[in-house]
């Protein structure tokens, strides 16, 4: 739970609803919906169980909604924040979460100390977004901070798999 709250300050720059693309089994959406009552908190998991499992854990949180689908399929440019959370290797899991984003929003990748802030930028200078910024938040993890700062291009996103087929970076 409290390492869900680690980007509460990240995901506090940037207004609007979130998005916890992935969710499982709900970190760190439903702590996020917790630290922020005012915001709607969107729960994007692919696996139909998890969904279920994740539409009663959330049921006492009125700003939580849970959406069963790919980050391929939702609307781009849609959110003000998307989180994910051992989702996939940080440059893929910036290909799925940036055109979720809307410009002037924030992506917030939980990650390993070490994780290659270079090659995530890379991915999201084609997504519209800005170079990712490191926030170390203990020994081995990280935060990575990512700025949209265009709307996503055409031809983003990709069909589903294809980013962790052949990833851009």
């Amino acid at each position: 739970m409290l390492d869900s709250l680690l980007a509460v300050d990240a995901i506090a720059r940037s207004g609007g609803p979130i998005v916890d693309v992935g969710s499982g089994g709900g970190a760190p959406g439903i702590p996020l919906a917790a630290a922020f009552p005012d915001r709607q908190v969107t729960l994007l998991e692919a696996a139909g169980r998890k969904c279920d499992f994740l539409r009663r854990a959330a049921v006492a949180f009125a700003n939580v909604r849970v959406v069963h689908g790919r980050a391929e399929e939702q609307e781009t440019d849609a959110w003000g924040v998307a989180v994910a959370k051992a989702l996939a290797e940080p440059p893929v899991a910036a290909e799925w979460c940036l055109p979720l984003v809307r410009p002037g929003g924030t992506v917030v990748l939980y990650a390993a100390a070490g994780a290659d802030a270079a090659r995530v930028s890379i991915v999201a200078s084609r997504m519209g977004g800005g170079a990712a910024e490191v926030v170390p938040v203990s020994d081995t993890r990280a935060l990575l901070v990512i700025p949209k700062v265009e709307p996503t291009p055409a031809g983003f996103p990709r069909r589903p798999g294809l980013a962790r087929k052949r990833p851009l970076a």
